[in-house]
């Protein structure tokens, strides 16, 4: 298109300055032949499971919207929670569930409360719903310190705290009476994102009978191998699942995505067995890389393992990993509290194999 574009000056004027502000959740393509940069499954749905999701997304009316309330799909997240049908909110993955429950209880300057380094996208939509955002940071090896977000969120007087455990990107993961502690010496909606919980740590769901203030997130992009379809849950008291779906979009889940989580839950064996080989190669890939010079490697409870590069620049080993070896990772180090990190997903024995082999290399 040759035609020249209207000054966009006096329009980008109309958006928030809090939002002009911060730096968009964004990810650079690139392309490698051992792709371990978003914490994704090694492993695709079995080609057998696919086949039926396809022949039964071919069944489906196409020219209609899907379910309003799935109800055979909450009716499964129930029984294997066992937590009430009403109290479960269906996503476009979690994140969008994030949003629902920031945009329905944020108001103007209200605090938000999460450990430092975490997840860009609390921030972002903190910043979005015009909300305070208040990092907490991290104690030694990234371990959560939950005295000082508690003292953190009575000082602030915050309205809600977010906990990701497993932390992305650092792998930590609360300990178990954290989100308990939370709830009782606070007054805060405590937002408990447990996307890798799959892979270690203690979950919240427990608390829900007795604690109407919590709200835990789950997806099916890690351990079910279902990033691609975009599929998450909440689980709340149903009085405020009530009220947080009011701040979601209609139909926001598709029929094909509604009828595959369905049946992948059939399915449980598969997850099972997922999780325990990722485990078991996390583990092992760890105790390997604590071996190789230069590095300084943090514990991990997600499937993904933080390093420090302490000799040679974490920019430069992140290209030589990737045009050297065709290993892509994530370079974390930007983040002041990240310097010279680097995040690298879990993947099949092949390859973290080549991961520790390159990153010998590198350091020889």
């Amino acid at each position: 298109m040759t035609e020249s574009l209207a000054d966009a000056s006096p329009a980008i004027e109309l958006v928030k300055p809090a939002v002009r502000g911060q730096p968009a959740y964004t990810l650079i393509p690139r392309s490698s032949r051992r792709k371990l940069n978003q914490n994704e499954s090694p492993w695709d749905v079995p080609d057998g499971l696919k086949r039926a999701i396809v022949e039964r997304a071919l069944t489906l009316p196409w020219n209609r919207y899907p379910e309003f309330v799935p109800a055979e799909l909450l009716q499964r997240l129930a029984a294997a929670h066992a937590w009430h049908s009403d109290g479960i909110l269906v996503g476009n993955g979690s994140n969008e569930l994030i949003q629902a429950v920031l945009a329905t209880t944020l108001t103007p300057s209200a605090v938000v409360v999460a450990p430092s380094p975490t997840f860009s996208l609390y921030r972002l939509l903190t910043n979005v719903f015009g909300g305070r955002y208040v990092p907490v940071a991290l104690g030694g090896d990234f371990r959560y310190d939950v005295d000082a977000l508690i003292q953190a969120a009575a000082r602030e007087q915050a309205r809600v705290i977010v906990v990701n455990s497993p932390n992305n990107p650092t792998g930590s993961a609360l300990p178990p009476d954290g989100v308990e502690r939370l709830l009782e010496t606070t007054d805060a909606l405590v937002l408990c994102d447990e996307a890798y919980q799959d892979f270690g740590g203690p979950t919240a769901v427990p608390l829900l009978p007795s604690s109407p203030r919590v709200v835990v997130l789950r997806t099916f992009s890690k351990a079910f191998g279902m990033a691609g379809l975009r599929f998450g849950y909440a689980l709340a008291h149903p009085a405020l699942g009530r009220e947080v779906a009011k701040g979601k979009l209609p139909y926001n889940v598709n029929a094909i995505t509604l009828a595959a989580a369905a049946m992948v839950m059939e399915h449980a064996e598969i997850r099972t067995e997922r999780i325990r080989a990722i485990v078991d190669i996390r583990d092992r890939t760890v105790e390997r890389l604590r071996r190789v010079a230069g590095l300084l490697v943090y514990p991990t409870a997600a499937n993904f393992v933080l390093i420090r590069c302490l000799k040679t620049p974490a920019r430069e080993v992140f290209r030589r990993l990737l045009d050297e070896h065709g290993i892509l990772v994530r370079d974390v180090s930007a983040a002041s509290e990240l310097q010279e990190c680097l995040r690298i997903s879990v993947g099949t024995d092949d390859d973290m194999n080549a991961v520790v082999a390159a990153l010998e290399q590198i350091a020889r």
